[in-house]
Parts: C-alpha cells; sequence; structure tokens
C-alpha cells in the first residue's frame, strides 16, 4: 500500500490548504472512502456530500463527489453552504451510505479537512475510521458506467427538523432577545431564520462568508469572542448564542456579556432535560468536563457514564443503549433523540427555550446552578511546546506526583490523560446559598498524539482558585518541577 500524507483521525482528515490539502490528497481521501463504501456499506444507496464556508470547500467537495460517482456511487451533492449537523440528518433520512462533509471545523483559517459520516447521521466510529484509513493508498476501481451527481439542499429539512424540536411559540412570548454569532461559518442564516419566521427579536453577527476569518479562529471560547461579548451589551440581548466554522459546537455570551463556557451551557441543557422535559435515558459526558453534570444525574437518579475526550465516545453509547445527552468539553453536545451528533444550532435554540421555560436570563439561569449544585469554575491552557518538552512533563506526571500548587494530590485518574484531585484548602468548607459543596478540585494533564501540544484543564471553587493551579500546572511543564 502506498504511503500518503491523508490520516485519518478520529473524525476524519484535516490538512493546510494548498500544502497537503491539495486537490490530489483530497482524491486520496475520496478514494479510500469510496472502497471502504464499496466493500462495507450499501453503496446504491448513495452518498451525501456537503460543504462549509472554508477557501474552496465547494470545489473540494466536487473533487470528492466525482471520486465517489466514478467508483459507481451514486452521489447527492449539496446545492449550497451546509453546516455539519444537517449533512449528518441528510444521511440517515436519506438512509444513506454515508456522508462526506468538506469542513475543517474550528480550525484557523488555512485549514480545511474532510470529515466522513456514518449511515446512523453520527461520527464514524473508531471500527469505521479505521477501515477508511486501511484503504488509504490503495488503487479504486472505476465503473464502467459512472453514478450520477445530483444537487440537493439538505438545509431544509433539517431546518424543519430542529424547529419543531423546540417551542418557539415559549421563546417568542419571553420577549428575550438574542444576539447569534455564526463567526463567519455555516451556521449563518440556521437560527436567525427560524427566530425570523418565529418573530422571535434576535441579532445576527459575522454573518457575512470570509474564508480568512478576520481577526479570529472559528471557535467559540476567548479571545475569539470578545467582540460577542461586546455586542451582547450594546445590543441589549438577554443572551449570545455561537456556533463554530461547521456549526456543530457552541458557545455562549450571558446579557452581562460574561463568557458561559460549555460545561454551564450543558448543566443547564441537561438539568432542563431532565426536569422538565423528563425525557428517558442514560448521561455520559468525556473526562474533561464538569463534574456538576455527575451531581444533576445524581439527583435526578441517571446513571452517568465517563468516557475518553472525543465525541466518538457519545455517540459510540448513543448507538449501544438509551442515552438522553451526552457531551464534550469543546461545546459539543448531542441529544438522541434528534442524532447522535454534536450540534450547536440545536442547542442555541434549546438554551433560548430553556430561558423561555425558566423565565431566566443566561446569566441568571448559571447563577441558579451554582447555587443548587455548588460553584464549580473552569479554565483550559493550550500549551505549544517542543516534544521533548511534552514528553518529559507527561512522564514525570505518570512517575507520581505529590502535591501541585502547593496543595496534596489525593488521587490520580488515567482514562484519557493524567488527572490530579487535590486538597484545596481554598475550597474546604466552602457551601453555596443553597447548600451545596464547592466543586472538586481537579487538574488534568493531557498530550495531542498528533501535534506539539498539552492541554492543561482545571476545575475548581473560584476563578482565582483555577488561575492559580493552571499557573503552578505549567510552571511543572516547563520547569520539571511541582510548585
Amino acid at each position: 500500500m502506498a504511503e500518503t500524507a491523508v490520516k485519518f483521525g478520529t473524525d476524519g482528515w484535516r490538512g493546510i490548504i494548498a500544502d497537503d490539502f491539495t486537490y490530489a490528497n483530497v482524491r486520496v481521501a475520496a478514494a479510500a472512502i469510496a472502497n471502504y463504501v464499496l466493500a462495507d456499506e450499501d453503496a446504491a444507496a448513495g452518498v451525501c456530500v456537503a460543504y462549509d464556508t472554508r477557501f474552496g470547500s465547494r470545489s473540494f467537495a466536487k473533487v470528492v463527489a466525482e471520486v465517489l460517482a466514478g467508483a459507481g456511487i451514486p452521489v447527492a451533492l449539496a446545492s449550497e453552504i451546509t453546516p455539519t449537523p444537517a449533512l449528518s440528518y441528510a444521511v440517515r433520512e436519506r438512509k444513506a451510505a454515508g456522508g462526506v462533509m468538506i469542513t475543517s471545523s474550528h480550525n484557523p483559517a488555512e485549514w480545511n479537512g474532510v470529515k466522513y459520516k456514518a449511515s446512523y447521521g453520527g461520527s464514524g466510529l473508531p471500527s469505521i475510521m479505521s477501515a477508511i484509513e486501511s484503504h488509504l493508498g490503495k488503487p479504486l476501481q472505476k465503473s464502467a458506467v459512472p453514478a450520477a451527481i445530483e444537487e440537493a439542499d439538505f438545509n431544509i429539512g433539517y431546518i424543519a427538523a430542529i424547529a419543531k424540536f423546540v417551542d418557539l411559540d415559549a421563546i417568542r412570548s419571553s420577549g428575550y432577545k438574542f444576539l447569534l454569532d455564526v463567526m463567519y461559518g455555516a451556521g449563518r442564516g440556521v437560527v436567525a431564520g427560524i427566530f425570523t419566521r418565529a418573530g422571535i427579536p434576535f441579532v445576527e453577527m459575522r454573518n457575512e462568508i470570509n474564508p480568512a476569518f478576520p481577526g479570529i479562529n472559528p471557535e467559540p471560547i476567548l479571545p475569539n469572542i470578545r467582540e460577542t461579548q461586546a455586542a451582547v451589551v450594546a445590543e441589549r440581548c438577554d443572551a449570545g448564542l455561537i456556533t463554530d466554522g461547521d456549526a456543530d459546537r457552541i458557545g455562549a455570551v450571558d446579557e452581562h456579556g460574561n463568557v458561559v463556557d460549555a460545561h454551564k451551557i450543558f448543566s443547564v441543557l441537561l438539568k432542563w432535560l431532565l426536569e422538565r422535559k423528563q425525557w428517558p435515558g442514560d448521561v455520559t459526558r468525556a473526562f474533561n468536563t464538569t463534574k456538576m453534570i455527575d451531581r444533576i444525574a445524581a439527583k435526578y437518579g441517571r446513571r452517568l457514564h465517563e468516557h475518553g475526550i472525543g465525541f466518538k465516545y457519545v455517540c459510540e453509547l448513543m448507538l449501544e443503549q438509551e442515552i438522553l445527552i451526552g457531551g464534550e468539553e469543546s461545546g459539543g453536545m448531542g441529544i438522541s433523540r434528534h442524532l447522535p451528533e454534536r450540534d450547536g444550532m440545536l442547542n442555541s435554540l434549546l438554551l433560548a427555550n430553556v430561558m423561555a421555560d425558566e423565565k431566566k436570563t443566561l446569566g441568571e439561569l448559571v447563577a441558579a446552578l451554582q447555587e443548587e449544585f455548588g460553584e464549580h469554575q473552569y479554565g483550559r491552557v493550550d500549551m505549544h511546546i517542543e516534544e521533548p518538552v511534552k514528553q518529559s512533563a507527561i512522564a514525570r506526571a505518570k512517575a507520581g506526583v505529590a502535591e501541585m500548587a502547593g496543595m496534596k494530590v489525593l488521587r490520580v485518574e488515567t482514562m484519557d490523560g493524567i488527572k490530579f484531585f487535590l486538597d484545596n484548602p481554598d475550597c474546604t468548607g466552602r457551601v453555596s446559598k443553597g447548600g451545596a459543596n464547592a466543586a472538586e478540585t481537579w487538574l488534568l494533564l493531557r498530550a495531542s498524539g498528533t501535534e506539539p501540544l498539552l492541554r492543561v484543564y482545571c476545575e475548581s471553587c473560584s476563578v482565582e482558585s483555577v488561575a492559580k493551579i493552571l499557573e503552578a500546572a505549567q510552571k511543572f511543564v516547563l520547569q520539571g518541577s511541582a510548585v
């Protein structure tokens, strides 16, 4: 098998445009997908192909479509810019063999990528991605008669489905006004269109097509959402709802311009689903997400599954058993009644629905959670460091650390990275007005397997405590000793 520049990770392949993300390599990726579909799926069911707002995405999507059709696989090619969740929905509703999305999600502008979506309407399971990768570099047998490529609008059915999933009348009656920031991405006009038709007040920003993503990476976290914070206050909105480049992740800002991280969004949605909707099913969360989820699940008697980092684990559990909702630290949350897939736009609508039902702004919802379940604050630092420094830090962490930031290490967990639970005197005895103990303090070090990057995560009882621990952790990584 020939060596290729294409490597399929958990959600597909990404590369730098014109460096390794070239037409030639996109054809290599498409050939591997075609060989997989021909060998392991019902190829006659066809494949859906879509694209986002990135540079060249439509052109790359056409190349993928031509390769698939050339191998005798019918293709439905998106007629316009499409969010990733809309492609996933189309794959399932059309009973297609799979789907290919041209996007690099929240990566910087110079990146693009190929995501594969399986027949059930979600990311390919690890077994599927491994099977696709096993075909890389193998020749693709061309069909004597190429299959048809038909253009299709994947957005119409998807938009109708997510609009039905929420109570738009309640949102309109609430009188709340929303800021929608689509970060120059594929979510442009989707929630805005739903709100327009329903008569819900909103302002949409960064909704023009600009593949340069000027001044930001299309990831709904700081510093990329400083403009959103200011706009929410200036426009007197009750919440800011933000979607990333391909609109499968969510971020948020409250009415005062404060960032509401993905953990709080997940917690707000979970409590509402359990209390208001009372839908059945377990709850899942990734190893690097807030333990407030554990407290909420316990209160309502729901089983909690903790798993590795990546939405593939959520998807796998959703396919195996009854899961109500699953989520990850980066703003990807899925509700199985809709799809086993992350969906930033559905979650934006649901947050608005929660506000309407509870008659609380986003800031008030977060404050109520902190009071009922104890204060939980969270922080993350991405350390772009040389490989030897990264490996040294991980080796020292694995060898055993007695203390971090002057705090005794109580226990260590190693499901995905190295997580230290700390004896934090700042948190001992800290109780909310509702009588709940503050968050357990933990620190997680997790090295990227594909680049010189080490991510440091922390949850504790206060913003100050999180900052102190993250600073100490960075010194540990760089200096070679705990401080």
